[in-house]
């Protein structure tokens, strides 16, 4: 099941895409694709209803964030061994955990605005893990039960602010306004199936930057639940976002970052596509 969220910014309607890859509303039987309805017993019932019976959806709707209600925000760094390598940092031992602040959640195809002092705006196409219940020191073998679904992410990043003017914390440079496009759906566990075998790609302009797959990890995405989880409390709702693999600007020789006017793709099998338009401040 894809699930969805479409319409204005702040006046999302919950959907779902069909089998033809058609949208179908579902206000009339949710308010909104909240944490709730990520659990395990929600989401059977959303699978048993027939999307046929569901009002369709016309035209080409703007998409939000697939659900709402998140309350954590983790993203993992250097887990991929080529990417730790282009960035000139070790390979980590155990994964590398910091912040996106919520407030950069934006929808997959909003524009990124490059905010001001920018320099060194790059790229990263990710997997994104979905919890569907509240996982406490949680075993990896069981690590996936915990989880609603997958998404994909751009986990839009500032160099400059993340590595010149951190401080030693990623954050600054990882959670300015627009800078967590997520979506367009939120895609079932059953429906995605190995999640370490996933094709993913990212190109600017029209020109391939990065291509990857998810078998590629470090850390498998049960080790990174079950990591997470005897950190932190996950909450349903909450997302980690699993790394990147080679191809940021920050990595090619000479380095390239984005600019006003920029077009940034990118895809990861079974999860969708995503567009955005890089913008300076209005």
């Amino acid at each position: 099941m894809k699930l969805l969220r479409y319409g204005q910014t702040g006046r999302e309607k919950p959907g779902l895409l069909d089998e033809t890859g058609k949208i179908r509303d579902l206000s009339g039987l949710l308010d909104d694709i909240t944490p709730r309805i990520l659990a395990p017993e929600a989401l059977e019932a959303l699978k048993a209803i027939n999307p046929e019976l569901l009002p369709l959806v016309e035209g080409n709707p703007r998409f939000g964030v697939p659900w709402t209600g998140i309350s954590k925000y983790v993203a993992v760094g250097l887990n991929y061994r080529d990417h730790a390598l282009e960035a000139g940092m070790q390979v980590p031992l155990e994964p590398t955990l910091f912040p996106k602040w919520l407030s950069c959640l934006s929808g997959p195809n909003d524009d990124i605005v490059q905010p001001q002092g920018s320099t060194k705006l790059d790229w990263e196409v990710e997997l994104g893990i979905v919890i569907g219940s509240r996982a406490r020191s949680v075993a990896e073998h069981e690590a996936l039960r915990f989880v609603a679904g997958f998404c994909l992410a751009n986990d839009v990043s500032e160099r400059a602010f993340q590595l010149d003017r951190s401080g030693g914390q990623w954050g600054k440079g990882k959670g300015f306004d627009t800078f967590g496009p997520v979506g367009p759906y939120l895609v079932t566990v059953d429906e995605v199936g190995d999640p370490q075998n996933l094709d993913m790609w990212l190109s600017v302009n029209g020109e391939r930057k990065q291509s990857g797959n998810t078998s590629n990890m470090i850390f498998s995405c049960s080790h990174l639940v079950s990591y997470c989880s005897r950190v932190m409390t996950l909450e349903p709702g909450d997302l980690i976002i699993t790394g990147t693999p080679p191809g940021v600007g920050m990595g090619l020789r000479p380095p390239q970052y984005l600019r006003p006017g920029d077009i940034v793709e990118l895809e990861i099998s079974k999860l969708g596509r995503q567009r955005q338009k890089v913008t300076g401040i209005p």
